[in-house]
């Protein structure tokens, strides 16, 4: 696998851009014409070939550029990465997720050579070769979870289960939809989710809950989730709002399909095998309006979800204010024809079930 890494920016000038084949394996979140909360798991073993789902940790032509991004956002606040003492065993399982996921998945970027606790890490496209101990927080510039976490894109939680609960207890969160690490650090399944509007009264939770309370080693899972944003802007943490809510502003007819984008979150499930916690990492894939209407599909579904999605929701995904202008640009896209069932661009082309996840 050939990828060619981006020279790009997330703020400022923002010059991210996402090539052709970003845009064909970018993971749109609606399967029907409508959109209402619900569980929707189902299994990470894999999906069809190069798309998102593919390996256990996408790497992406963003990867280079995201991480650099992650690197000047833990440079300005150091709190977007917090982990508890009693959860530096999960740090050291998910280092070693991570790693071998990597080394076997992508073994043209990355490598990794053990030889009993002495382990060497080879990070290609970072220039990173480092020589640890495993289990010897010593031996390693930061502790284990930041060390790994600094070289993989999307931001992770790191849940201990206890009291048949998870409990937020550690992190590195720096690409967020508005919500804050250092405010849940410590915090419950419900306490953390508890500004989420509507979901809680459908018993969503409580069901994702049991779900997630389930999750074996070796059998993760996966779901989507999705929010707006103005601009291709990773960080919209609730500490920077005054730098990127006021960008909303900015938005006019004219420029919203440029500007206007639909930030869709890949969150994975992970349990960790010595200290039984619950990894959640969530993996953030931006796509401007004017690239999702590039698939006719696409272009019809969003505009009928944007148009129905209750006013709830639409203020709590980030889009109330713009509503109508994205709905005005969205309807010149909508011709009105049936969509087939499915996130997929066209049903002829549309890998079958059994072929998601294998």
């Amino acid at each position: 696998m050939n990828i060619q890494f981006n020279d790009e920016t997330f703020r400022d000038d923002y010059s991210f851009k996402n090539s052709q084949r970003a845009i064909d394996r970018f993971p749109f979140p609606f399967h029907e014409d409508s959109y209402m909360y619900s569980v929707n798991m189902e299994q990470h073993q894999g999906g069809p070939v190069d798309s998102v789902y593919e390996k256990r940790f996408d790497v992406d032509e963003h990867y280079v550029s995201e991480m650099r991004d992650r690197e000047m956002v833990l440079a300005d606040d150091p709190l977007r990465c917090q982990s508890l003492p009693h959860m530096t065993l999960a740090g050291w399982d998910l280092l070693e997720l991570i790693m071998v996921s990597k080394s076997e998945d992508y073994p043209e970027l990355f490598e990794l050579h053990r030889d009993g606790a002495n382990w060497h890490w080879i990070n290609k496209p970072l220039g990173i070769n480092d020589r640890f101990v495993f289990m010897d927080d010593t031996t390693l510039p930061y502790g284990p979870m930041e060390y790994i976490t600094r070289q993989t894109q999307g931001d992770f939680c790191v849940l201990d289960q206890r009291e048949e609960n998870l409990w937020m207890d550690a992190g590195i969160v720096t690409t967020q939809a508005d919500w804050s690490l250092d405010f849940d650090i410590g915090m419950n399944f419900f306490e953390w989710h508890a500004p989420v509007p509507l979901a809680h009264e459908k018993g969503i939770f409580k069901r994702a809950l049991k779900f997630l309370l389930n999750i074996q080693q070796g059998a993760p899972a996966r779901r989507l989730n999705w929010t707006m944003t103005v601009n291709p802007l990773l960080d919209t943490s609730p500490e920077n709002y005054h730098k990127w809510g006021v960008q909303k502003m900015s938005v006019t007819p004219q420029n919203l399909g440029e500007k206007q984008y639909l930030r869709v979150e890949l969150q994975t499930f992970f349990r960790l095998p010595r200290s039984n916690a619950l990894v959640f990492p969530i993996r953030c894939y931006l796509m401007s309006f004017k690239d999702i209407v590039s698939k006719a599909k696409w272009g019809r579904r969003l505009h009928r979800v944007v148009r129905d999605i209750p006013e709830e929701l639409a203020t709590y995904k980030g889009f109330i204010d713009n509503r109508p202008m994205m709905l005005d640009f969205l309807s010149r896209y909508d011709d009105g024809l049936a969509t087939s069932f499915g996130v997929w661009p066209d049903s002829d082309t549309e890998p079958a079930l059994s072929e998601r996840t294998t």
